[in-house]
């Protein structure tokens, strides 16, 4: 760790909208944190979907925002901005970022960082928070998801996917998950899911009838959008409770059929995390730190990262996530 941190540092920026070509590397000052905030010397950075929206043009950060992407680090405390007093200069841990992920040095809000895990490297742990602040707030908080309950998540093989499988797993409930491939499936069980879906080779809707003898599940955690509400309506069980996250399938409906709605008591609900109050996402580490850090000390769970690049591989690793090829996380690596 350096004794101060250095003046300049690289990162990762885009050079206006497009592919992964408008991804850039360059040589950009050292951020400083301000009040209540920490300066991480970053060693691992996730990859989400949010920062491939970003780099089309669809998801600009928030106001006030710096333009690096990148929602999530590991690495180690090396300065704390006025007021700050846990977590503590040298300490390691894995912060929730609203941008600049994609850089040496990023700036995290004090309580949105918790502490690398025991049973985890510090570079495995810039896999967690994006997923794990997402699938805990919508599936736990959000969902109410139960001991006894049912739940299913679509995309099990993502890096939302394979945290929501072993959530809701550790929290005692019925995992059902879809996928787009056979070995996808078979990860998605080898992680803990009860059932894995095809669902290039079956309607999910109908196999989630069959395997519930018709009852439905509990809660849903759905990343698709418009093309799977119906399905995912007529999916869910008598007060079951649907949580939107992402649109991947689109966001309008034509020819909508809410009667299940009123019929089977659902509640239909979303978010997305990115835009959230600082003080809701730092009582969404507070769960996290009471609920869930302890089985990912106890390496119970844990982030499965399929694939690591350098800063000068960025292409390649937005390339990768695209290509939906990847079963679980991608992490940008800047070598220090």
């Amino acid at each position: 760790m350096p004794v101060n941190p250095p003046e300049t540092m690289r990162q990762l920026r885009y050079d206006g909208a497009g592919g992964p070509e408008v991804i850039k590397l360059e040589t950009a000052p050292v951020p400083r944190p301000g009040p209540g905030q920490v300066l991480i010397e970053v060693v691992a950075a996730g990859i989400n979907r949010p920062d491939l929206m970003q780099r089309q043009g669809k998801y600009p950060p928030p106001k006030g925002a710096t333009d690096v992407p990148g929602l999530e680090v590991s690495g180690r405390v090396v300065a704390l901005g006025e007021g700050v007093d846990a977590p503590a200069l040298g300490d390691e841990v894995c912060a929730l970022v609203i941008s600049g992920g994609y850089a040496e040095f990023a700036v995290a809000e004090a309580g949105q960082c918790l502490p690398k895990p025991k049973a985890l490297s510090l570079t495995d742990a810039g896999g967690i928070p994006e997923t794990f602040f997402t699938v805990y707030s919508n599936v736990i908080q959000r969902g109410r998801l139960a001991a006894g309950e049912s739940f299913l998540v679509h995309g099990g093989s993502s890096g939302i996917g394979s945290t929501a499988i072993q959530i809701a797993k550790a929290q005692g409930a019925k995992v059902f998950a879809t996928a787009g491939s056979a070995e996808k499936c078979r990860f998605c069980e080898e992680l803990g899911a009860d059932h894995a879906i095809n669902y290039r080779e079956a309607d999910f809707a109908e196999e989630i009838a069959r395997l519930t003898e018709g009852r439905g599940v509990d809660v849903i955690l759905d990343m698709i959008g418009a093309s799977y509400l119906q399905r995912n309506l007529a999916s869910l069980a008598v007060e079951g409770r649907l949580v939107l996250i992402a649109l991947m399938g689109g966001y309008k409906v034509d020819g909508l059929n809410i009667t299940p709605v009123m019929l089977k008591r659902l509640t239909f609900t979303g978010a997305t995390l990115r835009p959230r109050p600082k003080a809701d996402k730092a009582e969404i580490a507070q769960g996290l730190a009471r609920d869930v850090w302890p089985k990912l000390d106890a390496g119970e769970i844990r982030p499965v990262i399929h694939a690591t690049f350098g800063f000068e591989e960025a292409r390649k690793a937005h390339e990768l996530m695209e290509s939906s090829a990847h079963l679980g996380k991608i992490l940008l690596l800047t070598g220090r």
